[in-house]
């Protein structure tokens, strides 16, 4: 039976599951016990289990990053909350350098059952060194697999299938995503992690999108629905590997292709995606692809800036409106 949960409801549910179920998983990171997260994820499993299995750590990123690193060559499960993806960047010596690479230069002798969740994206006035977007240094990154749900009942389980995997995992969690509420069905049995998925079918356009953005392209689409345009809209649900089958069914089908990402437009997953479902679209495609992204610069503190500096609903519609008046569509 279906319950409607916050998104870090369901992150802390699913925690508490993979806790509960397997003695090996643990949580480390900074305010991640007494105080129960920065965004309430880890609240009442430091009661629940104790300080050894809730770690609070210092402040030292790549110190405390790396200690999940080892352990999990050791056979353990943790699951590291970096408290924002903007302090990531002091771990990526141990996410890109270790846990990306280890088990490969091993020959497969360690595996990598590492959990790093990554708070980020652009939520409200936090200024330029609190609101980056990361997804285009991670992507490029041999070895991490990368997840970004952008509903409660995709928290719920693409963190449980990451605790479980034993690839190194990297859960990027959009900061204004925390407080949306969504029917969560604990039972239910879960896509595969990697997969994407169709919020909305369409017949005139596909929007492309993933994390906030592709609750954005939903409404976006419903707006077009009352303009006569019919948007079918995917959420990629992962951005490392990327379902490409899907997304190529659906342009099969509409012919027009907008991506939808709030990172940067320059060598970004936008620029993945317009190039690979190019490729393999292309005898099919009544219009070149068009990309809306962020501007390319520092995300300002002031907010009526920050909110022009990324994509926004409005902005979602006009693009789709321009798309459908390409003079090579049909």
């Amino acid at each position: 039976m279906a319950e409607k949960l916050a998104y870090w409801q369901a992150l802390n549910y699913a925690l508490d599951a993979e806790m509960a179920g397997d003695d090996s998983v643990f949580v480390l990171g900074e305010d991640v016990g007494l105080y129960g997260g920065a965004y309430r994820v880890t609240e009442g499993l430091y009661a629940k289990y104790g300080e050894w299995r809730v770690r609070d750590t210092p402040i030292s990123e790549n110190s405390f990053t790396g200690l999940g690193v080892g352990a999990a060559m050791i056979g353990l499960r943790p699951v590291v909350e970096i408290m924002t993806t903007n302090f990531s960047l002091l771990a990526l010596d141990a996410i890109i350098n270790m846990a990306a690479k280890i088990p490969f230069m091993s020959g497969g002798q360690f595996g990598m059952p590492l959990v790093v969740r990554m708070p980020g994206g652009v939520a409200k006035s936090l200024a330029a060194q609190h609101s980056q977007r990361l997804e285009h240094t991670l992507m490029n990154v041999p070895g991490l697999r990368i997840a970004v749900p952008a509903t409660p009942q995709d928290a719920y389980w693409q963190l449980r299938q990451a605790i479980a995997s034993d690839d190194c995992i990297v859960l990027l969690e959009h900061e204004l995503l925390y407080g949306e509420k969504g029917e969560v069905d604990l039972q239910a049995a879960s896509p595969p992690m990697h997969q994407a998925v169709v919020r909305r079918t369409g017949r005139d356009l596909t929007i492309v999108a993933y994390s906030r953005m592709a609750n954005l392209a939903q409404e976006a689409a419903d707006v077009l629905a009352g303009e006569g345009l019919d948007a079918e809209v995917i959420d990629l649900r992962s951005l490392q590997p990327i379902d490409w089958d899907l997304c190529e069914k659906s342009l099969r089908k509409t012919r027009h292709l907008l991506i939808v990402e709030e990172d940067c437009r320059f060598a970004g997953a936008g620029a993945e995606i317009a190039a690979t479902l190019t490729e393999r679209c292309f005898d099919v495609l009544a219009a070149a692809p068009l990309r809306l992204g962020g501007l390319g610069l520092p995300t300002p503190f002031n907010a009526a800036l920050e909110a022009v500096s990324i994509p926004q609903v409005d902005d979602i519609v006009e693009a789709a409106r321009q798309l459908s008046r390409s003079p090579r569509g049909t």
